[in-house]
């Protein structure tokens, strides 16, 4: 699929929220910062987890219950496609158990491109819950000006990172 057909469903799929941080040639930052009413262990075992959080609307198969994530350096954020197929999202690069969670890796439309992000979760205990941190740093070719493409991807890493939020402060947590 082409990222100018792409495009224009991430424009419909998710709203535009949170802060583009910088925005410099082919390269962009967006960050979400957020306080989830859990604690960090808690927020911690929902990101292991993202069929539970990450939206089926940015997917490739359509269901959040395709995604895993293996969380060891080298691990697998991937999602399960029909037919024996699969998407590697992201690859897990660091890991701080219940602190940090780095990524390397291009989401969804990125792929197509000569661009690579690194995604972080970054978690820290605050009060009696975490403050956590989601930062995006996309470098590299797109086909699309980084500034009309970061606020697309701020609205779904924002979207993403609400979900996990949601997720960790489910009751059965």
């Amino acid at each position: 699929m082409r990222l100018a057909l792409i495009i224009p469903a991430l424009l419909a799929a998710a709203p535009i929220s949170g802060e583009v941080v910088k925005v410099e040639g082919s390269t962009f930052i967006v960050e979400h910062e957020l306080t989830v009413a859990a604690a960090p262990d808690a927020v911690w075992r929902s990101l292991g987890e993202p069929a539970r959080w990450w939206s089926k609307a940015h997917s490739w198969s359509g269901d959040a219950a395709n995604f895993s994530m293996q969380m060891r350096p080298g691990g697998c954020f991937c999602e399960a496609l029909p037919g024996g197929g699969g998407a590697e999202h992201a690859r897990v690069v660091y890991v701080v158990p219940t602190k940090l969670l780095r990524l390397s890796g291009s989401l969804g439309p990125l792929q197509q491109g000569a661009a690579i992000g690194t995604l972080s979760f970054e978690m820290a205990a605050e009060g009696q819950g975490t403050a956590l941190v989601v930062r995006y740093v996309v470098s590299g070719y797109t086909g699309m000006d980084a500034a009309k493409l970061a606020p697309l991807v701020d609205g779904v890493i924002g979207e993403q990172a609400a979900g996990l939020k949601r997720a960790a402060e489910a009751p059965d947590r």
